[in-house]
């Protein structure tokens, strides 16, 4: 019997409003990949994202259109020619990565990871607020190794003193999500220097870093929106200091695991990223960060349900996926 196909759309509530610079979030709108062979099922989720121009819809019937193609016996060396990065992609190419693993019964961490894949440390995200509110939530969260914090407006310095002096134990990453220009941009960055924050991730709008060669980096930068795929590598040499990658952009851990190598040759530092997704989503994304420089899984901890079976969180730490999950 031929592999077959299925998708849907599935929504999770999550445990609160999620705020970026770009507006709020109350729900996770996911895909839901299945292809099943043989009385094995592999499965892959994906989040649709407005930003690059993608919708639930548009992904379902994307995934849904390369059905006879997976029928047909499309392997994933021959859906990275077929379709574009982006979501409805990462969904296919992380349920062939599961199948492929329940078929062969060997799992994908021994094709995926260079070490034994093990509980790595993960961001938990600060979402954006009023100064204080900010502070409430790191203080909740002072005991974390690493903190994401929200941010992105004309005058964010309140929020960045704020935080800063809320978590002084932890490690501190900032992201913008494109929310700063070249008339804020250096005070910001020279702040942050001082604050001794780690990280900061795509201060300025996708397509307007050029700047970001002419003007001092006390802290490393991290391309996000910036860059989707090994082919934006080589322009970000000169602008930033290190790249998130997130299979939701990569279309898949297969682009995903190429493109951190190629990161690694050209000097970058590597973040492994996601969008606000359940355990299903993270799954591949943690073999993926296995050697990262920093992880940023926390996305079934924004929802008030997660998938079950779902990844282990144990304080700062996630845990590789058990094999009736993912892999």
């Amino acid at each position: 019997m031929p592999r077959q196909l299925t998708a849907r759309i599935d929504s999770f509530p999550l445990a609160k409003a999620f705020n970026i610079s770009r507006g709020a979030k109350t729900a996770a709108d996911v895909v839901t990949c299945t292809i099943s062979e043989n009385g094995k099922q592999g499965h892959g989720e994906c989040v649709p994202y407005k930003r690059y121009g993608e919708t639930v819809e548009g992904v379902l019937e994307a995934i849904e259109a390369y059905s006879a193609a997976i029928a047909g016996g499309a392997s994933r060396q021959d859906l990275q020619a077929a379709m574009k990065p982006g979501a409805a992609r990462n969904a296919i190419d992380c349920a062939l990565w599961d199948l492929e693993a329940k078929l062969s019964g060997q799992r994908a961490a021994v094709h995926a990871c260079k070490i034994l894949p093990r509980p790595v440390p993960t961001a938990v995200t600060i979402s954006l607020g009023d100064p204080a509110d900010m502070a409430d939530e790191a203080r909740a969260h002072s005991s974390q190794k690493l903190l994401k914090v929200k941010v992105g407006t004309s005058d964010d310095r309140a929020r960045m003193q704020a935080v800063a002096s809320a978590a002084r134990g932890a490690e501190i990453i900032l992201d913008a999500n494109e929310g700063w220009d070249e008339s804020n941009i250096r005070e910001h960055l020279l702040l942050a220097a001082e604050l001794h924050i780690s990280l900061i991730e795509q201060p300025l709008p996708a397509g307007k870093d050029e700047i970001l060669a002419h003007i001092p980096h006390p802290v490393p930068l991290c391309a996000d929106e910036s860059v989707h795929t090994i082919a934006d590598l080589d322009q970000l040499t000169g602008l930033y200091d290190a790249i998130n990658i997130k299979l939701d952009k990569t279309g898949g851990l297969t682009e995903a695991l190429q493109m951190r190598d190629r990161a690694r040759e050209l000097g970058f530092g590597v973040m492994v990223g996601c969008m606000v997704g359940t355990s299903l989503a993270m799954a591949p994304a943690v073999l993926l960060g296995q050697n990262a420089d920093w992880v940023d899984l926390d996305g079934p901890l924004l929802l008030a349900r997660d998938r079950t079976p779902a990844l282990s969180y144990s304080g700062s730490l996630v845990s590789p996926p058990s094999p009736e999950l993912w892999g």
